[in-house]
C-alpha cells in the first residue's frame, strides 16, 4: 500500500536566490543600489553608503558597507567549495561563524549601537567600520586558508579601493584586523583541533554503523565535545531518546523512507525526487546563499548585515555542535541499515530488505537527529527574526543546476529541507522532527543570549 505523501510547503514565485562567482559580488552589489551612494534603508532615514561623503557612523550604517559582509561570506562559500582547501576533520560552520562573529565585533568597536559578541576594542573617532569589516573578514579567512592569501588579499584590495584613504580607512583596518586576532586566540583551544577518537559501532539493533556501498569512518564523531560558541554546551538542548524499535512510532516513520526513500521508488513522485536531489549539498552553504540574497533585497546597512551573519552562523556552528553531540549520545543506525536489517528490530509491523538502496549515499554519521533539519530550522529562526517569516524566496542548487525552488516563508524552505532528507533515504521523520526543535532551540538562545537579537525586527533597530 502506498505511503501518504508528505505535504509540502506553499510555492510562490520570487526573486532569485544563488550562489554567484564571489569576484563578482561586490561589483554587482553596488550596481543593484545604484551608483549614488545612498539608499533608502529599512529605518526611515537614508544611510549613506561607501564612497558617500559622510564617516564615521554613517559609513558603518550603508548598505554599499554590507555588500562587504556578503562578499566575505561569498568568499568563504567560495572556498569551502575547493578541494581540500577546508581541514577534513574541522566542520565548515566553525569557519563561518568566525567570520561572522570577528566582522560584527569589528563593526560595534567603532559604531558602539551594539554589544558586542566576544572581542571589543577601543576605536578613535571617525574610524571607518567599513574598512574594520573588510580587515576583519581578510584578518580571518587568512588566519584560516592561509594558502589562499593572494585571493584574500585582492578581494581586501577592492574593497578598501571603494573607501576614501586617510587616517579614518587607516585606523579602521587596524580595529579589524585587532579584532579578528584576538577573536581567533580565543577559539584556538575550543577542542576543534583534536584528532578525533576511532569509532567503534555497535552491533545491537539499532546501534549505528558503518553504511554501503562504501562503509565511510565517521569524521565528526568527537564534535559534540567542540566548545560552543554561545551555548553551554553541546547537550543542553539535546532531544529526547528517539522512540524504540518495538514502538509504532518507528515502525510508520521506517516503512515511510523504505517507501519514499528507496532508489528504485514507485511511490515517490516525480517532484519528491527532484527535492530529494536538489537540497544534497552542505546544508549551511545554502542558507548562507540565502542570507546573501535577503540582505541585498532587503536593503540592510553594514551594523544589521553584519548582525544578522553573526547571528545566522553561530547558530549554525552551536547547531552542528549540538547536532553531533545527540547523534554520537544515541548513536541510532541510518535507514539503509534498519531497512536491511529490519527483521531483527524486534517489531512486527517492519520488514527486512536486503538489498533496499537509497537515493543518494548516506552520510557517515548516525541519524538522529536530522544535520539538514537541525540547520535548517536554525536558518529559518533566524532570517525570520531579521525580515520576517514571509518573504520572497527561491532557491537554486548546484546539485540540480537548472531547477529553482520557489517559497514565501522561511519555514518553507525550512520543512522542505528536511523532508528532501526523507526522499533521498537519508533520514526517517522521527530526524526530521527533532532537528527541527533542536535547530529552533538553538538560534532562539543564540538570539537572545547573544544580543545580536536587538538587530532583529523585534528589537531596537541600529541606528545610533
Amino acid at each position: 500500500m502506498p505511503m501518504p505523501q508528505p505535504r509540502l510547503p506553499e510555492h510562490e514565485v520570487h526573486s532569485t536566490i544563488k550562489v554567484t562567482p564571489v569576484l563578482a559580488t561586490l561589483v554587482s552589489a553596488l550596481l543593484a543600489v545604484g551608483s549614488t551612494g545612498v539608499v533608502q534603508a529599512e529605518s526611515p532615514a537614508h544611510d549613506q553608503g561607501v564612497g558617500g561623503s559622510a564617516g564615521g557612523s554613517d559609513a558603518g550604517r550603508g548598505f554599499q558597507g554590507a555588500a562587504f559582509v556578503v562578499a566575505w561570506n561569498r568568499e568563504l562559500l567560495h572556498i569551502v567549495q575547493i578541494p581540500g582547501a577546508q581541514p577534513a576533520t574541522v566542520h565548515q560552520t566553525r569557519s563561518y561563524a568566525l567570520l561572522h562573529a570577528a566582522i560584527y565585533d569589528a563593526v560595534v568597536s567603532i559604531t558602539r549601537n551594539g554589544r558586542p559578541f566576544l572581542v571589543s576594542v577601543d576605536a578613535p573617532g571617525g574610524a571607518r567600520p567599513d574598512a574594520a569589516a573588510a580587515a576583519a573578514g581578510h584578518a580571518t579567512l587568512a588566519a584560516l586558508y592561509p594558502a589562499l592569501r593572494p585571493e584574500l588579499d585582492q578581494l581586501l584590495a577592492d574593497q578598501l579601493a571603494l573607501i576614501p584613504g586617510g587616517r579614518a580607512r587607516q585606523e579602521g583596518i587596524k580595529v579589524g584586523d585587532k579584532v579578528a586576532s584576538r577573536l581567533l586566540a580565543a577559539r584556538v583551544d575550543d577542542g576543534s583541533g583534536a584528532t578525533p577518537a576511532s569509532f567503534v559501532a555497535g552491533t545491537q539493533p539499532g546501534d549505528y554503523r558503518s553504511t554501503p556501498p562504501n562503509f565511510p569512518s565517521p569524521v565528526f564523531s568527537d564534535w559534540g565535545n567542540v566548545t560552543p560558541f554561545v551555548l553551554r554546551d553541546g547537550a543542553q538542548f539535546r532531544p529526547a531518546p528517539p522512540p524504540t524499535l518495538r514502538s509504532a512510532a518507528y515502525a510508520r516513520a521506517l516503512n515511510e523512507v523504505k517507501s519514499l526513500g528507496q532508489d528504485s521508488s514507485t511511490t515517490r513522485t516525480a517532484e519528491q525526487t527532484l527535492i530529494g536531489r536538489f537540497w544534497a549539498p552542505p546544508i549551511w552553504n545554502t542558507w548562507n546563499a540565502i542570507a546573501e540574497e535577503a540582505a541585498l533585497a532587503h536593503h540592510t546597512n553594514l551594523v544589521r548585515t553584519a548582525a544578522m551573519f553573526a547571528a545566522l552562523n553561530l547558530s549554525f556552528a552551536d547547531s552542528a555542535i549540538a547536532m553531533y553531540d545527540a547523534k554520537y549520545h544515541y548513536q541510532l543506525w541510518r535507514p539503509v541499515t534498519a531497512i536491511r536489517l529490519a527483521d531483527t528490530d524486534g517489531n512486527p509491523t517492519t520488514a527486512g530488505d536486503p538489498t533496499w538502496t537509497p537515493l543518494a549515499p548516506t552520510a557517515p554519521d548516525p541519524s538522529y537527529p536530522g544535520a539538514h533539519s537541525t540547520i535548517s530550522a536554525a536558518g529559518a529562526a533566524v532570517l525570520s527574526d531579521f525580515f520576517g517569516n514571509r518573504d520572497e524566496i527561491q532557491v537554486s542548487s548546484p546539485a540540480v543546476p537548472e531547477a529553482v525552488r520557489t517559497f514565501s516563508t522561511y519555514t518553507g524552505v525550512a520543512t522542505e529541507a528536511g523532508l528532501s532528507r526523507i526522499y533521498a533515504g537519508q533520514h526517517t521523520r522521527i530526524d526530521h522532527v527533532a532537528g527541527l526543535q533542536l535547530g529552533s532551540s538553538v538560534a532562539r538562545f543564540v538570539l537572545h543570549e547573544s544580543g545580536l537579537g536587538r538587530f532583529g525586527r523585534g528589537g531596537a533597530d541600529d541606528r545610533p
